[in-house]
Parts: C-alpha cells; sequence; structure tokens
C-alpha cells in the first residue's frame, strides 16, 4: 500500500513540475515576442503549442517534451536576430533557470535545430518531426497567408512584380508554402494541411485573377 500511494505522489509531484516549467516557459515566450512583426510573434508560438500537443496525442510522442520544444522552437531564430542563429545559446540560458537537466536542454534544443524549413534538417525523432510538422501548418492556410505578407512588408519586399518575381511575397508561396503538404512527417498533420494547401492554390487563382 505505501509503496503504491508513493508511486502515484511521485507521479503526481512529477507532472505538477512538468506544469510549472510549462508555465514559465509561455511566460518567458509572451514577454519576448509579444508585439513581433513578422509574423512569428507569440500567437504564432501559441497555435504551433496547441497543434502540436494535438498531434502528439495523436502519435503517443512525449507530450512534455513536444510542448516545450514548441514554445522554445522560435527562440534565438537567425531570421529575428539579423541573420545570426543563436537558438542553442538563448535556449539553453533559459532553461538552466528552470533547472532541467543537461539532457533534457539537449534534447530540447535538438529538436528545435530540426524544426526550420529554411535550414533544411531533417527531423529524426518523432517529438521533431511533430514540432516540425505543427509550425509547418501554420505556414499555410488563411494564417500562412496572413504571415508570409507580414514577414515580406517587414523585409520591405513587393507584394509581387512580374518583372523581378525572385525578392516578392508571392514567390514565397512557390518558394515553400505550397511544398508543405508534401513535406508533412506524420498522419495527423497530412490530413491537416489537406484543406490548408487547397486554401493557398484557391488564393492565389483569385489573385492573379485580379491581378491580370
Amino acid at each position: 500500500m505505501y509503496e503504491f500511494f508513493s508511486a502515484h505522489t511521485f507521479a503526481y509531484f512529477y507532472a505538477m513540475n512538468q506544469q510549472k516549467i510549462l508555465n514559465a516557459t509561455q511566460e518567458f515566450i509572451k514577454k519576448e515576442f509579444s508585439g513581433e512583426g513578422t509574423g512569428h510573434d507569440y500567437f504564432h508560438i501559441e497555435r504551433v503549442v496547441k497543434v502540436a500537443k494535438e498531434i502528439a496525442k495523436e502519435e503517443n510522442a512525449d507530450l512534455f517534451m513536444v510542448e516545450l520544444a514548441a514554445w522554445m522552437h522560435d527562440v534565438g531564430d537567425y531570421k529575428l536576430h539579423d541573420g545570426i542563429d543563436q537558438s542553442d545559446k538563448l535556449i539553453t540560458e533559459f532553461l538552466k533557470t528552470q533547472s532541467l537537466s543537461d539532457e533534457i536542454i539537449s534534447k530540447v534544443t535538438e529538436i528545435v535545430s530540426q524544426v526550420s524549413f529554411s535550414k533544411g534538417n531533417e527531423a529524426e525523432s518523432l517529438e521533431a518531426k511533430i514540432v516540425q510538422d505543427a509550425d509547418r501548418l501554420d505556414a499555410m492556410g488563411a494564417i500562412g497567408i496572413a504571415r508570409v505578407f507580414a514577414y515580406g512588408g517587414s523585409k520591405k519586399r513587393e507584394i509581387w512584380n512580374p518583372e523581378n518575381p525572385e525578392l516578392t511575397s508571392i514567390q514565397h508561396f512557390y518558394d515553400k508554402l505550397l511544398k508543405l503538404k508534401e513535406l508533412m512527417n506524420t498522419n495527423s498533420a497530412r490530413k491537416m494541411a489537406e484543406e490548408r494547401h487547397l486554401f493557398l492554390e484557391d488564393f492565389l487563382k483569385q489573385f492573379f485573377k485580379e491581378w491580370n
């Protein structure tokens, strides 16, 4: 009886400690990313966390690692630091304040290093695949379209220029967004990607109809 109670008590306090860490991480992200204007704001990260948790439950992944990495996935990103990646440094600095083990910190930084589309790294663990999928889903559909133009505007890119399309926001649809559906790792994400992909295609049809 005593051993049964102790095991359940340990599990309870372990779960409570994990939730405390996740709450602190969320507050840190809210402080760091609120008002960010390139489409990588707090609400983007919050959406990624929500979708990642949903996928993690369906795929039987480590929910704590998925949520923690999803909260941290844009910390130190080169796009937000003048082209210099500071992910490992800034993630490690924060997670150490939460008294996490070096092993967990290493796993989180590894997952984050495999999320970005532009870095081209392949997601290896199930948890990395899930966070990568959730981040990519947020680059699709109506929100993905809004984020393209938010980022493009922050970089002073033209919406579209048929004479010089390479550095326009519309070109980004062809360079990245329309490719994402086929790059999903999990069955759960593939199902979610279908509708969002169709919305991207419909938007482009309407855009060029009005343009021409």
